[in-house]
């Protein structure tokens, strides 16, 4: 469980929560010690995390549910990824990057895309920023990932 400015995130201590952990200016680490009975082998969201995520909604945690720790175990670096993460079924790619700058240039391979904010005002394939912040790439009625030769982890570089 961690503690971000303000905010508590349940989950486990694997790297999921890292980067909030790092780019936080207030944190806390706790390790959830509570252990419903019977647990599951395999469902810990359920069994684990959500009755600990309800207490801590309703503020009533109960004590010695969760132990205090000096920093998560698992850390993952904090910078962006200047790669492909996510590709979804419209070919539309996700990158790990954060948008710093709407007149860059993403380089794809290749290729140099332009920023558009809609679909409709680019040309050809563009890269927009998304819902979360990041950095996605597209093609107006097409497949970006098929048309530029996108996979997971293909590098890019916003310049």
């Amino acid at each position: 469980m961690a503690g971000v400015d303000g905010r508590h995130f349940v989950g486990p201590d694997n790297g999921l929560l890292s980067i909030l952990w790092q780019r936080a200016r207030r944190r806390e680490c706790r390790r959830i010690a509570w252990r419903p009975v019977p647990l599951s082998s395999s469902f810990h969201g359920r069994d684990v995390f959500a009755p600990v995520a309800a207490a801590l909604a309703l503020r009533r945690v109960p004590r010695g549910w969760l132990v205090p720790k000096a920093r998560p175990d698992v850390l993952l670096p904090s910078r962006d990824l200047a790669r492909v993460i996510y590709i979804d079924h419209y070919g539309n790619a996700v990158t790990g990057l954060r948008l710093t700058n709407a007149n860059a240039t993403l380089r794809v391979g290749r290729r140099v895309l332009r920023h558009a904010r809609t679909f409709e005002e680019a040309r050809g394939p563009f890269w927009y920023e998304n819902s979360m912040g990041l950095v996605e790439i597209a093609a107006p009625r097409a497949n970006a990932a098929r048309a530029l030769r996108l996979r997971l982890g293909t590098r890019v570089a916003l310049r």
